[in-house]
């Protein structure tokens, strides 16, 4: 599928407007769905590998500092799906129609999903883990960071201007504290 736009000439050719996929390459709702069964599979790892140990009685400072955690990344999943409201969706596609999120969670950092399953996760991790989760956890940090990426890129081509302006002043997974980017 290609963009075209008129351009003022005697013969009236159109030029092409944004990028043409090369042939063979995926469309960007496939690219989102291999993206959401990567996830899934890196989720179900790290909960099928084997585990360092299972909490028990009494819990050591690993155990609670894992369930806080645990605790703290759910609470921040559920805030951020609250947040996104009808423009909560599986894939990283931003929803037809919906607005650039600025506001609430999302006015503090731009891709709290992702710091909310990682957080979690490194609780998990802590709590009962073995190296193998531990491996696991640092591929779902490179896996999110790769897809914030390419979402950031799709939100500014959907969004603009706003969307730079929304990058310059919020970080992507830590809050700015410092001026723009």
């Amino acid at each position: 599928m290609r963009d075209t736009v008129a351009v003022s000439s005697d013969q009236g050719v159109q030029a092409p407007r944004g990028r043409e996929r090369p042939r063979g390459s995926l469309e960007p709702e496939q690219v989102g769905w291999i993206l959401v069964g990567i996830q899934a599979v890196l989720l179900i790892m790290l909960l099928v590998l084997p585990w360092r140990r299972p909490l028990s009685w009494p819990l050591d400072v690993l155990d609670v500092l894992g369930l806080l955690l645990m605790i703290a990344g759910i609470a921040l999943l559920l805030i951020s799906f609250i947040s996104l409201g009808r423009a909560l969706t599986p894939t990283p596609l931003p929803v037809a129609g919906a607005g650039l999120r600025t506001r609430g969670i999302y006015g503090v950092i731009r891709h709290p999903i992702y710091v909310a399953v990682l957080i979690a996760a490194l609780g998990f991790t802590l709590a009962v883990g073995s190296v193998w989760q531990v491996v696991v956890w640092f591929a779902l940090l490179g896996f999110f960071l790769g897809k914030a990426f390419w979402e950031d890129r799709l939100l500014a081509e959907r969004h603009g201007v706003a969307w730079y302006d929304y990058a310059d002043h919020v970080g992507g997974f830590f809050p700015r504290v410092w001026g723009g980017r």
